[in-house]
């Protein structure tokens, strides 16, 4: 490390003592560092050629933004390293950004590696797994999925629709076939119940849907599908018969934009001020499977391509794998060299374009709207400004200035308890709160919990019934309290809040990412967490209540001083629970109905 620092500290030394450090620093690539007082770092930086880069922020006639100018007031010293190559400069670069986050450098705060679908065909009998990085290793990788969600969607649809194998044994030797293949979700080669061509031709359709090939998956089905039922195999005809039907469905349901544009990666951005909402669409196969908004404040410069250099730069850092082509809105001034450190990490070509016509300026288009109603979003809204932005996000009726929330909490059906909160207006209106015991199930039944405590409450609801109804839970328990509702004549808006990842389930069959941030979401979660605390802390206090409660309190007719006087007599809950009915008579104020309730009572005690 070759580093320059100004000998000087707690004062800001003239800027000519800083300019004639910046005349001894080389003309190589390298990166920069600025700091302040306390040895704080202000920016990390990097250039083709450090004391050209230096010169342009310390020299009189510099033009630069006011931002800058107020970072550079701020500077009291710097360093640099050099570096071999402009590439090494921009690793570097990325590495200090992401460890020491400095204030006047662009961050994306996220620190989530996105997942993927890695299809294993270089094992002898391939399946799926899912991972939060890529390897070159030779194996088929999908995504990224994000959110993570319609990965999880995509797993589920192809265990029922696919039969390929779940468990990651190594099936070296014969195994005995286990529940996945009774249940006809695995043909099981771990026993030789199928051939390596059969099994091989299964890998190769769910390769096929997970590419969007709708053509050749389609057609290999229907072929098999024939080819069964001339052999009279008709229950694996009927079988493969119903997978084309869910593919076609599946199918119709994934947002095709252009098959014919591949694998492009669309980062739009939407600028207001210091302010900058950056919008980026995957698309894979000309299918978009994912987006992801970051939203930027204070932002140092105004300049397009500088952004997009940070953006680039920050996002493929991370275990991602960048496509082979990028749409941006201005290709930033290192041009050459993200592009060949994108090529080392995804060893193959990329190419990154501005693009002025055709369907992929449609494409960045598209993605800068994005952009321009995510910074929208995430503007600090006043209260009344939030239910609006619910009733968009979640397509509700009318804006939902009251909320009420309701959540189920159980341990193997004990002390299973339900709860419900309310807010209005910006503030939780505890008094409205009610939380009861289960009283109509037995066991564990989350949806008949959910049915019961939403029956129970609303019926006392009368004219405070909220605008907005949220269920603590997916599908299974938005479905039941639904039909609770409909029974009730109910017709108030409903949703389900779900976790990892976050999202509202609607009654559409569509679900809302609520890992974005901005305001409505950020309330929904808090309102959820509010109804999941106070739910929990009931079970919790009725759970402790009986793990400390004596036996003899559950007995009819034996309050504090009959316990006493038991404890007296007997020395313990192990002499009560040998003494005889005549043994119990002999004591004061104890009859032979309540002896005989406490013999019985104590008979279950070990």
């Amino acid at each position: 490390m070759i580093s320059e620092t100004s000998n000087q500290s707690g004062s800001r030394p003239p800027k000519e003592t800083l300019s004639e450090k910046v005349r001894r620093t080389p003309k190589r690539p390298g990166v920069y560092i600025f700091k302040g007082s306390k040895d704080r770092i202000l920016y990390v930086g990097k250039a083709k050629n450090l004391r050209n880069r230096l010169k342009s922020y310390f020299q009189e006639s510099a033009n630069l933004e006011p931002r800058k100018i107020g970072m550079v007031r701020m500077i009291r010293g710097f360093e640099y390293i050099v570096t071999d190559s402009e590439l090494e400069a921009l690793i570097l670069e990325a590495s200090l950004i992401k460890q020491h986050k400095p204030n006047f450098n662009i961050i994306l705060r996220d620190d989530k590696n996105y997942p993927y679908i890695k299809l294993t065909i270089k094992e002898e009998w391939p399946r799926l797994e899912t991972v939060r990085g890529i390897k070159r290793d030779g194996n088929i990788y999908f995504g990224p999925y994000i959110p993570a969600q319609a990965m999880w969607e995509a797993i589920a649809f192809i265990r029922k629709n696919f039969s390929i194998r779940t468990c990651g044994y190594l099936l070296d030797k014969p195994m005995r076939p286990c529940i996945e293949h009774q249940m006809k979700k695995c043909p099981a080669p771990c026993a030789g119940l199928i051939s390596r061509e059969e099994y091989r031709d299964i890998v190769e359709d769910v390769r096929h849907f997970l590419s969007g090939e709708k053509k050749e998956l389609l057609k290999n089905l229907e072929r098999k599908m024939l080819e069964f039922s001339e052999e009279m195999k008709y229950e694996a005809a009927a079988r493969i018969r119903d997978s084309i039907v869910n593919l076609q469905r599946a199918f119709e349901s994934q947002k095709v934009i252009a098959p014919e544009l591949g694998d492009i990666d669309i980062i739009g951005l939407y600028q207001e001020g210091d302010t900058v909402a950056i919008n980026i669409l995957f698309l894979r196969k000309g299918i978009l499977i994912g987006a992801r908004d970051f939203f930027l404040e204070k932002v140092i410069t105004s300049n397009v391509p500088e952004i997009m250099h940070s953006v680039i730069e920050l996002f493929y850092a991370k275990e991602i794998m960048p496509p082979p082509r990028i749409l941006v809105n201005a290709v930033p001034g290192d041009r050459e060299s993200i592009i060949k450190w994108l090529e080392d990490k995804k060893g193959g070509k990329v190419e990154m374009e501005a693009p002025r016509r055709g369907k992929r300026l449609d494409l960045l288009r598209m993605s800068n709207e994005n952009a321009r109603l995510h910074l929208i979003t995430r503007k600090k809204p006043s209260g009344d400004e939030v239910p609006n932005i619910l009733k968009n996000k979640l397509h509700l009726a009318k804006p939902p200035t009251t909320i009420g929330a309701f959540d189920v909490s159980t341990i193997q059906g004990s002390e299973s308890v339900g709860a419900f909160i309310y807010w209005a207006n910006g503030r939780f209106k505890k008094e409205l709160y009610r939380r009861l015991k289960i009283k109509e199930v037995q066991g564990v039944d989350d949806y008949s919990m959910m049915r019961e405590i939403v029956r129970r409450i609303l019926m006392k609801l009368e004219d405070r019934m909220p605008d907005l109804i949220v269920i603590d839970g997916g599908k299974g328990q938005l479905e039941a309290a639904r039909g609770i509702m409909e029974e009730l004549g109910i017709k108030t808006d409903i949703i389900g809040i779900a976790k990892k990842p976050d999202r509202a389930f609607l009654l559409s069959n569509d679900f809302v990412d609520l890992e974005d941030k901005d305001k409505a979401s950020l309330l929904l979660k808090r309102i959820r967490d509010e109804v999941h605390r106070f739910a929990i802390s009931f079970h919790r206090k009725l759970r402790d209540k009986k793990m400390v409660q004596s036996p003899l309190e559950r007995i009819p007719g034996v309050g504090k001083k009959r316990r006493l006087e038991l404890l007296r007599r007997f020395g313990g809950l192990e002499g009560i629970r040998k003494a005889s009915v005549d043994e119990i008579l002999k004591i004061k104020g104890f009859d032979r109905k309540t002896a005989e309730r406490i013999v019985e009572g104590m008979e279950d005690i070990e």
